[in-house]
């Protein structure tokens, strides 16, 4: 049996109170300031309302978007952000978040030391 690391840790639809929550879950454990957290968030997903998953859109600028889905441009820790989506099931449009890693983070503070330096930044690509 293969056990899946991508976990449901809110049964039922979160409503924008209840998405902070989740979002703020692993804030209050004793040795939060002891190594990489990304583990403890990372997998993590939960289902949204349409107002929450809006609401969030409409906060920063996304960090990307792709057809209907879109990451925060804000970083829970690392490089741990929150990914939002909507899915037609069953006729009927359902929105999500996980929480996943983006090698973006990773790509934008190298891009930062660089800008420093006066030098041409690569792009990525």
């Amino acid at each position: 049996m293969t056990l899946s690391s991508i976990r449901k840790v809110y049964q039922g639809v979160a409503d924008r109170r209840q998405m902070f929550r989740m979002f703020d879950r692993h804030a209050q454990r004793p040795n939060r300031c002891e190594g990489d957290d990304s583990a403890l968030y990372r997998g993590e997903w939960f289902e949204t309302d349409r107002l929450s998953h809006d609401y969030m859109f409409e906060i920063l600028p996304p960090l990307f978007m792709r057809g209907e889905m879109f990451a925060m441009r804000e970083f829970l820790t690392g490089s741990i952000t929150s990914v939002f989506f909507a899915l037609r099931i069953d006729g009927r449009i359902r929105y999500s978040t996980v929480i996943a890693t983006s090698p973006t983070r990773t790509r934008q503070s190298a891009c930062a030391i660089r800008s420093s330096s006066a030098k041409p930044v690569p792009s990525g690509r």
